[in-house]
């Protein structure tokens, strides 16, 4: 059967199909779920404030499953940029610092290598901390959500998988 032939009995079939679905819609155009034509640009959306100001003023976000990165509670929009040479992240978060500036250390994940080789420094994989870290920000959920962590509740991750 050649190409067009087979074209022609997808589209024949397609159709049958859409009418025998929805025959009170049959003429009727599918409306796109975003609200506006698909061709179109989608609108950008409104910008968001982040929340939190100077650093230690904040109280953590709390997380809801093991070994979620946690979001950033303070204000970063002033920072440098981290680049290779410098992140000012670890000026407090470091291991050197932590404790003088009452910041939380970075985590023990951040000093092993991919082959779980522990690490004298944080691993240049994990040195981008914005990467899996985000600035908490006030906005609502984008979609309904009914997720329950394993932390929420009091629970901890050993005793859910009980």
């Amino acid at each position: 059967m050649n190409n067009s032939l087979k074209t022609t009995f997808a589209v024949l079939a397609a159709l049958a199909c859409w009418t025998l679905a929805a025959p009170g819609m049959a003429g009727e155009v599918p409306k796109a779920l975003r609200g506006t034509d698909v061709a179109a640009p989608d609108p950008a959306p409104d910008a968001k404030k982040f929340l939190g100001g100077k650093p230690g003023g904040q109280e953590k976000v709390a997380r809801t499953f093991r070994d979620q990165p946690p979001v950033i509670p303070h204000a970063v929009e002033n920072f440098d940029e981290i680049t290779l040479d410098e992140n000012q992240c670890l000026s407090c978060h470091g291991v050197d610092n932590y404790k003088k500036k009452k910041a939380p250390k970075v985590g023990d994940s951040h000093f092993r290598d991919r082959d779980g080789k522990l690490l004298e420094h944080a691993s240049a994989a994990r040195h981008n901390c914005t990467q899996c870290h985000v600035q908490q920000v006030d906005a609502p959920p984008l979609v309904d959500n009914d997720f329950k962590g394993d932390l929420v509740a009091g629970k901890s991750a050993k005793a859910s998988k009980k």
